[in-house]
């Protein structure tokens, strides 16, 4: 847990109503109790708020999302940015048949495009420049996703991966962490490496939420290199 629970409740009595007004603006409150009533995981709270931020100061009019879930996020960044267009992908079929009904009900479809099929595969196929990459899919696989990502990420854009802490776990020494833990623990951290040591990355860790990492491309044609395999 990033933050304690005094500072939760703090921080949410802090909170007004901060969903951008707008003709036919989603009942993302209702939508939040819905995901959450039916265990489906969507964007913290605290999370929600830093992106509306971060998407004002990027002023992005593309957006690539890699993780839909139900749509939440989508929408949530199609209604911070009116002028954006934004692309998500999702494999997971419980979560896309929901996907598929809430985009189609929203006041944002025409400038929502869902994408079926695994990641990697979309990711190396896809064409096209982005100027904001929300990476929220399956954590383990981060590190996979990073080169073709980068490649779809304009110069001057900006990447933000979400649950990179996970829940503290990735403070941990290796020795403490269990064992069916260890993979996703080695892959975090060595992504989180790779964003921070990587020439043309600037990259700074913030500790919202579950811990989110906000980088900056600054250069073409980026060399990654890792230790995992």
């Amino acid at each position: 847990m990033i933050y304690s629970d005094r500072m939760r409740v703090f921080l949410h009595a802090m909170d007004g109503p901060d969903t951008p007004e707008g003709d036919g603006t989603p009942d993302f409150g209702q939508m939040r109790i819905d995901a959450e009533n039916s265990d489906i995981p969507i964007i913290r709270k605290e999370m929600e708020s830093f992106l509306r931020v971060l998407l004002e100061l990027a002023a992005p009019r593309t957006i690539l999302e890699v993780g839909t879930a139900v749509g939440y996020s989508a929408q949530w960044m199609a209604c911070c940015r009116q002028e954006a267009d934004i692309t998500t992908i999702e494999n997971y079929p419980p979560r896309l048949e929901a996907a598929r009904i809430n985009i189609a009900a929203s006041p944002y479809r025409e400038r929502i495009t869902l994408i079926e099929g695994d990641a990697a595969q979309v990711l190396a196929h896809l064409t096209g420049q982005y100027d904001f990459i929300f990476m929220d899919a399956a954590k383990a696989q981060y590190l996979h996703f990073l080169p073709d990502a980068l490649k779809l990420l304009r110069t001057g854009g900006v990447l933000v991966s979400d649950n990179v802490l996970q829940d503290g776990v990735i403070l941990e020494s290796h020795y403490a962490v269990e064992r069916r833990d260890r993979t996703i623990y080695r892959r975090m951290r060595e992504y989180l490496r790779v964003l921070k040591q990587t020439d043309g990355l600037v990259t700074s860790i913030v500790p919202v939420g579950d811990g989110a990492a906000v980088t900056i491309k600054d250069k073409d044609n980026i060399s990654i290199r890792t230790d995992m395999k």
